[in-house]
């Protein structure tokens, strides 16, 4: 799969994590890659429970979400979100637009907890740059 991902909303959602520190490029696109995956099989998930549902097409509450956020408070875009919902789900499924929303603030949250995770990764290395193999650190000791 490749990355739908752009990598600056997630380098962003790093930054507000890090503190003083700084962010590597190859951290971002770690990062960028695992919340890629990950959105691709919450989506497969939520397709399921559409499907159980007798519907076709995604809705928020098929992402456990109870109230969807506002458009503009989110940092990740939503037309990469979409396709990365799309990327693991059959062609027959459309995905509504604040399904795509919820979506996207799964994700957020999603990243923003590896990237604490991270941040705290890197100082505990006594390191002043958030690095890939602090993300990766974080996925071989927390999955």
């Amino acid at each position: 799969m490749s990355v739908e991902l752009p990598f600056a909303p997630v380098d962003q959602i790093i930054r507000r994590n890090a503190g003083d520190l700084r962010v590597s490029a190859d951290a971002a696109e770690a990062l960028a890659r695992r919340v890629q995956d990950h959105g691709a099989s919450v989506a497969a998930d939520a397709a399921e429970h559409a499907t159980a549902d007798g519907r076709k097409t995604l809705m928020a509450a098929d992402f456990d979400v109870g109230q969807v956020i506002d458009r503009e408070d989110l940092t990740l875009p939503i037309a990469p979100v979409d396709r990365i919902a799309r990327s693991r789900i059959d062609d027959r499924y459309r995905v509504g637009m604040d399904a795509r929303i919820a979506l996207a603030d799964v994700l957020e949250d999603y990243a923003d907890n590896v990237a604490s995770a991270a941040a705290t990764l890197a100082r505990h290395a006594d390191r002043r740059t958030i690095q890939a193999e602090d993300i990766e650190t974080y996925f071989a000791l927390f999955n």
